[in-house]
């Protein structure tokens, strides 16, 4: 075929793909959808290979409520972090149903980051193709995609979408449209509802607040749209209305007002309802917040709303244009606004008269262009609010993820501002090649930016790049170091955090803890004593733990523990733990710890009942149980020690010390039908990859059960696994060097009797074994007597060590040496009959050797 009939070609093809597409709109809208999942795929598949940075940790890696063994209705009483609501440290976020997919990610595959990143890319993909779907209702099927197209690569949410936190936003963004676009088919009558569509529209307000708060808020775009889109109410209707009114007895109702009316009062009833159960649920009480978190809120009143105002601009601008992004916005990035002087006041003024502009377009005309305007200010404004600070103060200055779901509103209002472009012929290739600009640049952005979410060192660090008035970022690269045990370079980051904001107790509290692991000791609780002095002074009348940060009291734990180091100071430390508890009283960690000191001054019993008393307070908490655990071992009460344990266990089943200490009691204490459950504990220990107890342990204790139940084989591949781990584990060679002594292998045994008196010289029996081996398979006295000598320094009384050491002498044939170190030995144990027998033995030997020496020579 020539160049030119291909060309003719390719030509027809396009315009018959193209006349489908016309004539099929089903497969028009499914090539649309193609594309929003393309367009998402190439922007976040590198979200893909990071790891849960920031939020993620809380909410994910030490949520309790994703492991399978803790009960499925905790997800009803605990808030998004795992923490019960009725808790005064709790952040009052309920949000049941995301947690309920991180438990089904969990389920599949534990904490692999990948299959939580894969979920939230899945869920922005649906999202673009459901608000295409509402677009449409609005405006054209292309600028539904180029809305949609917009909204999918924008990079103001690589928060919400690369951040595993961010699914809360990404779920009640699903059921948020599924809500609107049911009210749609509920109002779609004239006169009439159905009824049907508008249960399932109460259904997915429910669930979209169940996934996020702010998904609530799906309540007031449909009453917009019930009001000004179904029933299109402008100024002109109004005058129309109020001169209805003027006309009295003239003016019949509209026979719509009956369905419209029973419609928004029954999203009313439903919100109220709603409302309500998440008052109760919350106990009434809102969270506690610090001024570090929102500093405009625990400031004067001009400042608090002259700040909270300008935040809305800077909102308005990061959607506009979203450069610089930061991952955390609180404490000093936006400093706050003191007088009316303020230039930054322009900016809450424009983005006022640029809101009222469009108002006042859409309510003075009837056209459609005035639907999409109103559409689009209400997705904008309405899911905002709650996050505005205008109602109540939220714990964020500024929150990337927030904007998710108002971006939609702002996206469609770009898109029908470009169609009206285009539609008026002037510029139109100007503007596609803006658009195109702005698609391909946005696309690059927020593909580049998912880089910064790969761990948590990457994203605090690129939130310094933007941000250096910010203490808390400080902090947090400095805890990415600590990760990585990097503690000196941390320390730098915490110092800094310091300079940055003087008062933040959080920062001290991070120096004095680093200064801990790199054992400056002195310097870390002067730095702990610097936070104490920040705390704020009680008031007579004021409750003092309702205006302490609960993470600050951690400043008397760390203290504690600081002080608990130093035997001398552990009634300081216990008095420490008293003040916590006297400040908050469930603050169950202050009470374990401080069951942990008075184990240390032997007062379990008083230890037991602080134990027990936090259990009052936190009745699934496992680490409880195992303190309790430890207590009654300490007290010999190995029975109540093995139900204890059980219990941690029950909690969380692989709480590693319950399971190495329950396998412990088990091999040395329980019942022959249990040691089957030893080692299952030991093997599950093993499949954890263990951070709390070493991988030493567990394959020793596997060792000894082998041992005890006489399969040496086994007994012998665990021990030695245990010294390969741990090549000076002083246990694990002796029992390995016996194991094989007593399996006829003496020899095979020196090389680890030897190792194990090289790392510790006072290993009394490893040196009698060693010894006895040297006498008895190698026959080397020398070093024999090497091993018996250095029991004596270690201990120069032991008898046992001495009388081996006599049998070097005998075996030599030094029979005066032998006498008298069997004389010796004699004098340390006279009842010992062995030591007799031999030293009459000897002393036989010695006389017959004297009388052969005085006998006469034959013929004399």
């Amino acid at each position: 075929m020539s160049a030119q009939g291909r060309t003719v070609w390719r030509r027809g093809l396009v315009r018959s793909l193209r006349s489908c597409l016309r004539r099929n709109a089903m497969l028009r809208r499914w090539v649309y959808y193609g594309c929003l999942t393309a367009a998402v795929a190439l922007c976040y598949y590198n979200a893909l290979q990071c790891d849960f940075v920031f939020d993620d940790v809380s909410a994910v890696k030490d949520n309790r409520d994703l492991r399978p063994h803790t009960p499925l209705s905790n997800l009803l009483y605990n808030d998004f972090w795992g923490t019960p609501m009725e808790k005064e440290q709790s952040h009052k976020s309920y949000r049941p149903l995301c947690v309920l997919t991180f438990r089904w990610n969990y389920l599949l595959h534990q904490l692999r980051p990948m299959g939580y990143h894969l979920v939230n890319v899945a869920l922005h993909a649906l999202v673009c193709a459901l608000f295409f779907r509402m677009c449409v209702m609005f405006v054209s099927e292309l600028t539904s995609f180029l809305a949609a197209l917009l909204f999918a690569v924008h990079p103001i949410h690589t928060e919400a979408v690369t951040g595993v936190v961010g699914r809360a936003e990404l779920l009640s963004s699903v059921f948020f449209l599924a809500a609107f676009m049911a009210y749609a088919r509920a109002a779609s009558a004239r006169q009439t509802t159905d009824w049907r569509w508008l249960g399932t529209t109460v259904l997915c307000i429910t669930a979209a607040m169940l996934c996020k708060e702010q998904g609530i808020t799906v309540v007031g775009v449909c009453g917009v749209y019930e009001v000004f889109v179904v029933r299109k109410l402008r100024l002109n209707s109004l005058r129309a209305a109020v001169a209805g009114l003027s006309r009295a007895g003239k003016a019949q109702p509209p026979d719509w007002l009956g369905a419209t009316v029973g419609r928004l009062a029954t999203l009313a009833v439903a919100t109220l309802c709603l409302l309500i159960g998440r008052v109760k649920i919350m106990g009434a009480q809102l969270p506690v917040f610090t001024r570090f978190d929102n500093p405009a809120s625990t400031s004067d009143t001009a400042t608090r709303w002259l700040t909270y105002n300008y935040l809305l601009g800077l909102n308005t601008a990061l959607l506009l244009a979203p450069e610089p992004l930061c991952c955390d916005w609180t404490m000093g990035t936006v400093p706050l606004l003191t007088s009316i002087g303020d230039p930054r006041n322009l900016a809450t003024l424009a983005t006022y008269a640029g809101l009222a502009l469009l108002v006042w377009r859409a309510l003075a005309s009837e056209d459609r262009g005035s639907d999409v305007v109103i559409m689009s200010l209400a997705l904008v404004a309405l899911p905002f609010l709650p996050a505005s600070n205008l109602f109540f103060p939220v714990g964020f200055v500024v929150a990337e993820r927030v904007l998710y779901m108002p971006s939609m509103g702002f996206c469609l209002l770009v898109a029908a501002g470009c169609q009206r472009l285009v539609q008026t012929g002037r510029h139109r290739t100007a503007v596609w090649l803006g658009m195109s600009v702005l698609l391909i640049s946005h696309g690059l952005k927020t593909h580049w930016r998912n880089w910064d979410w790969r761990d948590e060192y990457s994203i605090f660090t690129a939130g310094l790049r933007v941000n250096r008035n910010n203490a808390k970022l400080y902090n947090n690269v400095g805890h990415a170091l600590e990760g990585r045990q990097e503690y000196e370079r941390a320390l730098v980051f915490f110092q800094h955090a310091v300079r940055v904001q003087e008062d933040d107790i959080g920062a001290h509290i991070n120096v004095g803890r680093t200064y801990t692991s790199l054992h400056m000791y002195d310097k870390a609780e002067q730095a702990y004593r610097t936070a104490k002095s920040l705390l704020p002074r009680a008031r007579p009348g004021q409750v003092y733990q309702a205006r302490i940060a609960p993470n600050h009291l951690n400043v008397f734990l760390n203290l504690a523990n600081l002080l608990a180091r130093n035997h001398s100071r552990l009634e300081e430390a216990d008095a420490l733990y008293r003040q916590a508890i006297g400040m908050r009283a469930d603050y169950t960690q202050a009470y374990i710890n401080r069951g942990d000191v008075l184990i240390k001054l032997n007062r379990t019993q008083e230890a037991r009942r602080v134990y027990e008393t936090a259990l009052t307070y936190d009745s699934h908490n496992p680490d409880i149980y195992y303190n309790l655990g430890v207590v009654c071992l300490e007290q010999g009460l190995q029975a109540e020690a093995q139900a204890y344990l059980d219990r941690a266990l029950e909690h969380d089943p692989d709480h590693q010390q319950a399971l190495l200490n329950s396998a412990v009691i088990i091999q040395e204490e329980g019942p022959p039908e249990r040691r089957p459950l030893a080692y299952q504990r030991l093997h599950r220990l093993i499949a954890l990859r263990p951070s709390a107890v070493g991988l030493d342990r567990v394959y020793f204790n596997l060792g000894m059960l082998a041992m005890d139940d006489h399969d040496l084989v086994p007994a012998e591949a665990w021990l030695k696994k245990a010294v390969e781990v741990r090549p000076e584990f002083r246990s694990a060679l002796f029992n390995l060097a016996l194991l094989l002594s007593d399996a006829g292998r003496p020899l095979e045994a020196v090389p680890f009797l030897t190792r194990l008196v090289q790392h510790h010289p006072d290993h009394v029996k490893a040196l009698i074994l060693l010894g006895d081996i040297y006498i008895n398979n190698i026959e080397d006295l020398d070093e024999a007597q090497k091993c018996y000598e250095q029991i004596l320094r270690v201990d120069p009384d032991h008898v046992q060590g001495l009388h081996n050491l006599c049998v070097v002498h005998v075996k030599r044939d030094d029979l005066e040496r032998a006498q008298q170190c069997l004389e010796r030995a004699a004098r340390l144990a006279p009842d010992e009959d062995y030591i007799q027998r031999h030293l009459q033995i000897v002393r036989a030997r010695r006389q017959a050797a004297k009388s052969a020496t005085r006998r006469p020579e034959p013929g004399a």
